[in-house]
């Protein structure tokens, strides 16, 4: 039996198969978990389904928009009609800020309009998820989102994501002492660079992915299995103990004061 046995959960955010939540997927599918399946429009629709068949969630596969309050409703419809006991797992790997914010100086990209969408899209809607589907989540369960290291530190090119993601991690804070509660626990991973379709919008993310392999303590990058693996175990019963907490998943990148030359011994 997996650490999962017996578990529901919920897997949004997959736009392909180098997606870090394609990695939880079939990470937690492997640990025995049931799973359903979110998407975003239907260009994604048959990428979402090809993970799917191959991590026991082909026959839940459900439409939402995160942007959309009524789409949020319709998929915890879903979800009920689905799983009528409930679930236990709500992975949120959803982010999301106009092109042209990513590239440039912060203050010469940001707008009022595309600061509004990034939080939006990439904060905002993990507590939109949460209010739609508290009442279906049973005692002991868990909710996760994906973050990174410019939610702290100010990372070029990455602009405008950076305080929406430090927007996420404060919604990790105030969601866990709130549902703690109800025997829900809230938690993040903080993930270093990986290869996604959603990196590749971010302009010098080559440099920031050969920065980190050069500089972590562990001399390469994570892979989204890795990632799938630190997720499976807090969603687990294992990590019963833990929430509110961001959990770094990134070679130990993020310990480091100095990057460069100096970081390493000679």
């Amino acid at each position: 039996m997996g650490l999962l046995a017996g578990k529901r959960a919920l897997i949004t955010g997959i736009a392909s198969d180098r997606s870090i939540a394609t990695g939880i997927a079939e990470a937690m599918a492997a640990q025995g978990a049931e799973l359903a399946f979110s998407y975003q429009g239907d260009k994604l629709k048959s990428r979402v389904q090809a993970v799917a068949e191959r991590s026991n969630g082909a026959d839940r596969i459900i439409p939402c928009d995160v942007a959309d309050d009524a789409s949020i409703a319709a998929l915890a419809q879903s979800l009920a009609d689905c799983w009528p006991e409930g679930l236990d797992i709500v992975v949120h790997s959803i982010g999301y800020a106009p092109r042209e914010l990513l590239a440039g100086g912060y203050l010469e990209s940001v707008t009022r309009e595309g600061y509004a969408i990034a939080h939006d899209i990439s904060a905002y809607s993990f507590a939109a998820l949460a209010k739609a589907l508290r009442g279906q989540l049973r005692a002991g369960g868990a909710l996760l989102t994906l973050s990174y290291l410019g939610a702290e530190r100010a990372v070029p090119m990455y602009n405008v994501m950076g305080p929406a993601k430090a927007s996420l991690e404060a919604n990790v804070r105030y969601m866990a002492a709130e549902l703690g509660a109800e025997d829900i626990r809230v938690n993040a991973i903080s993930a270093g660079p990986i290869k996604t379709l959603a990196a590749a919008g971010i302009k010098g993310f080559r440099g920031m992915l050969s920065s980190a392999e050069q500089a972590s303590p562990l001399g390469r990058n994570v892979s989204t299995a890795e990632v799938g693996n630190a997720a499976s175990f807090l969603c687990s019963p294992l990590a019963s103990g833990i929430t509110g907490q961001i959990l770094y998943v990134d070679a130990g990148y993020h310990i480091l004061g100095l990057i460069g030359e100096t970081t390493k011994a000679d």
